[in-house]
């Protein structure tokens, strides 16, 4: 397997696991379905030069901002599939361990507190939200729930490799 596979496949996986998690958390928690329409809002906003919204959702709409969100989710979690075997290498996506992919994960919270939040309107790590400290919480949940992603997603790598 090539190194782009293995990456493809990690971040991918890793993507995917973060998604269950938040269709399980819906009825669990009451929490809703992230809307990567709006992601896709802010990226295609970004051709024109608009970078900061104070509002996302009060933004023009954009042709196909659904399709262009989700890819740009998957695309980041493979780049950060990318950064983890960047970092650790092949030893690590030989024999997967926890902490890397835990550190990694987490760490990919920076993304949306640094960027996606304040340029989506919603400030500084979630400062301007209704409940910023809720939104904190949910967004290191989902990230630590994406490091475990990558860990298992390594791990089923090195799984369909031996069979």
């Amino acid at each position: 397997m090539s190194n782009l596979q293995l990456v493809l496949f990690i971040g991918i996986g890793a993507t995917a696991v973060m998604d269950l998690w938040s269709i399980v958390r819906k009825p669990m928690l009451g929490i809703p379905l992230p809307n990567y329409g709006m992601v896709g809002r802010w990226i295609a906003h970004m051709a024109d030069g608009q970078f900061r919204h104070d509002a996302i959702a009060a933004s023009p709409p954009v042709r196909g901002e659904r399709v262009i969100g989700w890819t740009a989710h998957y695309l980041i979690g493979i780049a950060f599939a990318a950064l983890l075997i960047g970092i650790w290498g092949d030893s690590w996506s030989d024999n997967p361990t926890l902490g890397p992919a835990l550190a990694v994960g987490i760490g990919t919270v920076a993304a949306p507190f640094l960027l996606m939040q304040p340029g989506m309107g919603a400030g500084l790590a979630a400062s301007r939200t209704q409940h910023p400290a809720s939104a904190r919480l949910q967004s290191l949940l989902t990230h630590a729930v994406f490091g475990l992603g990558l860990y298992f997603s390594a791990w089923a790598v090195q799984f369909l490799k031996s069979i």
